[in-house]
């Protein structure tokens, strides 16, 4: 059951706690708390299967500190605030993420070529560059490669890959004029 406890059992709740904290096994720990540690996770996260593992892994946590609990009697009160921490962390940890995938997003890139010929067309194009310059064209722009780090993986200075692409490109320019595929 998922929704609020009722007071009756709340208070057998309780008592299941007290008497497994008294018997002192991790078993009877995790049957006391499992339920109620189960219920406040879902209701912090809204998703029962992030609820297992957030319930999970803190039950991993307070028992491997059991031995370091100043007060045994407070396992439900050191649990609940691990998970709580648990949940917290996981937001935003996602949260971070998220920001930075959407940071890492390329901004809008041209279209690839859906049609096959156009595709063979653009790669015997770039087969007739010489080597250095189809690898200054491949970093710059499959890669997305700024113009110095593309110097820097190529091992030449600066100003020689911003010509070896500027002359690139006009060879493809010519090789590959805008209109030659659209009357087809």
């Amino acid at each position: 059951r998922w929704g609020p406890a009722s007071s009756d059992e709340m208070v057998l709740s309780m008592e299941r706690r007290k008497r497994a904290t008294a018997e002192g096994g991790l078993y009877a720990l995790y049957r006391a708390h499992a339920a109620e540690a189960l219920r406040l996770s879902y209701l912090l996260t809204g998703d029962r299967t992030l609820a297992e593992d957030l319930v999970q892994d803190a039950f991993v946590r307070v028992l491997g500190r059991f031995h370091d609990l100043r007060n045994r009697d407070a396992f439900w009160w050191y649990l609940r605030r691990t998970i709580v921490n648990l949940s917290t962390s996981y937001f935003r940890r996602r949260g971070v993420e998220r920001a930075w995938l959407a940071r890492q997003r390329p901004a809008e890139a041209a279209p690839a070529p859906h049609d096959l010929g156009e595709r063979d067309r653009l790669r015997q194009a770039l087969m007739k560059l010489r080597p250095e310059q189809r690898a200054a064209i491949a970093l710059r722009f499959y890669e997305d490669l700024s113009e110095a780090d593309t110097a820097e993986a190529l091992g030449i200075p600066l100003g020689t890959v911003k010509s070896m692409v500027s002359r690139a490109l006009e060879h493809l320019r010519h090789e590959l004029p805008e209109n030659e595929g659209a009357d087809e």
